[in-house]
């Protein structure tokens, strides 16, 4: 009787059960197909804008996109680069119906012994649904939306059609999408003129693009390389001569230094404006950003700077990145960047020593001193001695016993003097008349914004800055005394045309006119009378400062003409000394020498304001006395500060009055 009921509702059973499955299915089928895209359009898939950065010459920099995709047709792509990415991702690419079972239930039962979602078993067609139309996050729905979108692609299009979609859209990373954008950028090659090796290191690059990228790690991409190749042997792709012949290519990756057009320049200027306008419209948005940047000027500064660097390398016997530079040009009037050098090679380091990195400037910082002093009634022929001095202990210092670099002394000498030879002790004697913060607060105004310890060794430069604060601080000067924020950015433009960005720059008076012209004559004289002479073979007025800190570890000469104000720095990463003799002379003027004589190439002669606030007298270049016309040297003077024969002669106090 129970069989009888058991036969009799058996069926029944069965179809409800069946039912409720295929229900399911139905209902799993259209609750995915719900909210998926649609692939009618998928061959005219377009690429998304790429901003473009130019120079003030024209020049294209540097070009900003989400993804840089240049699509090839199929017939062009190597038929290596074909073999190598089905041999690697989907051996049974032409067999299968866009899901391969038999490797669907490997990666199930792989999946299940691992206890989480680690293997996808995606076919080619799969990753080509997956990566125009959904997310790479890894969770069943979205494995089964792929799979259901596979099924239609396949429907649709021809295995080549979907091989071609797929090799133009794969990530590659470092912003490449698709084989002919990879090849550009991680050989800087064609796709016709790819090695087999190379061919099978692209195809190899998906699995893990950072990891294997040959500009990241040589290393592990050739092993990611010989894998590839060894798959491509074992399905009968190459022959055993060709895929010993493949190992053996060394990876030879393209140079980003000898592609990239100011690449300090353009990765300063790509943070500062991914903060001011954010990085989907910066990288989305198809902008023209118009830079102050000089092309130009810019290859003539990293020639310099190679070859200076080489130069030194070379006398002191350094290995290349052992010593390295840095060099800055502006716009004396605006404070536009026209020249950035960050270092040697860029491939190398892409650390910038000369806006990020902060070393001691030397004697460079000795301006600022004597920019102090003006204002408390300093003049160049005012006198100081420059003998052995021991400065007392005080609440915030130590004893402290400056010495000159020369290891001598000369005696009582005029500031011009001190300042032209660069003396260390004069400087010394002035920072301790006016108070460390007196300087600092002078410094500040200048565009000093480092910490500036409030030290007596401040006036030797024993604090730390940045190169550009220092070019930006000695234009003001060649400025009439008004300071520039130093900027680089002109104006973005949208696609429509429109201006959507232009920065407003800070602009401030920091020092007196008729200040900053003294200042200036004093830094002519360095180069007419001092330190700075091998300067006066650049073509027109010309002022400067060389620095040297201890031990050599830094060398620098920040100097300028009525137009360009250029700051060169020498060094070494790790702080060592360059070498013995490598003072800011010796290593900093020749790169900056070799820069300006090109920048100033052609250029019609300008000269330095002189404001009606000051006059011109001749002085002894060591006494500072007056001397009759025609003898000694011309100095400037605020006027009624002149020297006057017959007059008391003006000696730096020990202390000036505090206001």
């Amino acid at each position: 009787m129970a069989k009888s009921r058991i036969k009799k509702w058996l069926p029944l059973a069965l179809t409800i059960l069946l039912g409720a499955i295929a229900g399911s299915g139905i209902a799993l089928y259209f609750g995915l197909m719900h909210d998926l895209p649609e692939i009618q359009d998928l061959q005219s898939n377009k690429p998304l804008s790429i901003t473009r950065v130019y120079s003030s010459d024209g020049v294209v920099l540097d070009q900003w996109y989400q993804e840089r995709r240049d699509p090839a047709p199929l017939e062009t792509i190597p038929i290596a680069i074909r073999q190598a990415i089905i041999a690697t991702e989907d051996r049974n690419f032409y067999d299968h119906f866009g899901v391969d079972v038999k490797g669907l239930m490997r990666a199930v039962v792989s999946n299940i012994k691992a206890g989480r979602f680690k293997e996808g078993a995606s076919t080619i067609t799969q990753q080509t649904a997956k990566n125009h139309f959904l997310s790479p996050e890894k969770t069943l729905t979205r494995k089964l939306k792929e799979a259901v979108l596979a099924l239609q692609l396949e429907r649709r299009y021809t295995k080549d059609e979907i091989l071609e979609l797929y090799l133009n859209k794969i990530p590659f990373g470092s912003g490449a999408f698709g084989v002919q954008e990879a090849g550009r950028r991680f050989f800087g090659k064609e796709l016709d003129e790819l090695t087999l090796a190379e061919c099978a290191l692209i195809a190899g690059m998906p699995k893990a693009p950072s990891a294997y990228s040959p500009l990241a790690n040589k290393e592990k991409a050739k092993w990611r390389r010989n894998v590839v190749l060894k798959q491509m042997l074992d399905v009968g792709d190459i022959s055993q001569e060709q895929y010993e012949q493949a190992v053996s290519e060394p990876v030879v990756a393209a140079s980003r230094s000898g592609k990239d057009k100011a690449p300090y320049f353009t990765a300063q200027l790509r943070k500062q404006l991914g903060e001011e306008l954010g990085e989907s419209l910066l990288y989305q948005g198809g902008l023209e950003i118009h830079t102050s940047l000089n092309y130009g000027l810019q290859k003539f500064a990293e020639q310099a700077v190679r070859k200076g660097v080489d130069a030194i390398r070379e006398r002191e016997g350094l290995a290349p990145g052992e010593v390295n530079a840095g060099l800055i040009c502006l716009n004396v009037k605006t404070g536009e960047i026209l020249a950035h050098v960050g270092g040697v090679d860029f491939g190398d380091s892409q650390y910038d020593r000369a806006v990020m990195a902060k070393r001691q400037p030397g004697s460079s910082f000795k301006p600022f001193v004597i920019a102090a002093g003006l204002e408390e009634g300093l003049t160049q022929s005012t006198l100081v001695m420059d003998e052995e001095v021991v400065f007392p202990k005080s609440r915030e210092t130590a004893e402290w016993k400056p010495e000159n670099y020369s290891g001598n002394f000369q005696g009582e000498i005029c500031f011009r003097r001190a300042l032209a030879y660069s003396r260390n002790i004069p400087a010394a004697r002035l920072i301790y008349a006016l108070s460390p913060t007196r300087v600092i607060e002078k410094a500040k105004s200048l565009g000093i914004h480092s910490e500036l310890k409030p030290y007596l060794s401040l006036s030797l430069g024993s604090s730390e800055v940045t190169l550009l604060e220092l070019t930006a601080a000695y234009a003001a000067f060649a400025n009439g005394g008004k300071w520039n924020e130093p900027n680089s950015v002109l104006e973005a433009i949208d696609r429509s045309g429109q201006v959507i960005y232009r920065p407003r720059h800070e602009q401030k008076i920091a020092v007196a006119e008729e200040d900053a012209a003294v200042i200036v004559d004093m830094l002519e004289a360095v180069v007419k009378e001092g330190s700075g002479k091998a300067a006066q073979v650049v073509p027109g007025p010309v002022a400067g400062k060389t620095g040297t800190s201890s031990q050599c570890k830094d060398a620098l000469f920040i100097g300028f003409t009525p137009e360009f104000a250029t700051g060169v720095w020498v060094g070494r990463d790790d702080g060592a000394s360059i070498g013995r003799t490598e003072t800011g002379s010796q290593a900093a003027l020749p790169i900056w020498v070799d820069f300006m004589k090109n920048a100033m190439k052609d250029r019609s002669v300008v000269y330095f304001p002189r404001p009606d606030g000051v006059i011109s007298v001749f002085i002894d270049p060591v006494s500072g006395k007056p001397t009759s016309p025609g003898h000694g040297v011309q100095a400037l003077f605020i006027k009624g500060t002149e020297p006057r024969k017959g007059a008391p002669e003006l000696r730096l106090p020990e202390k000036f009055l505090e206001n």
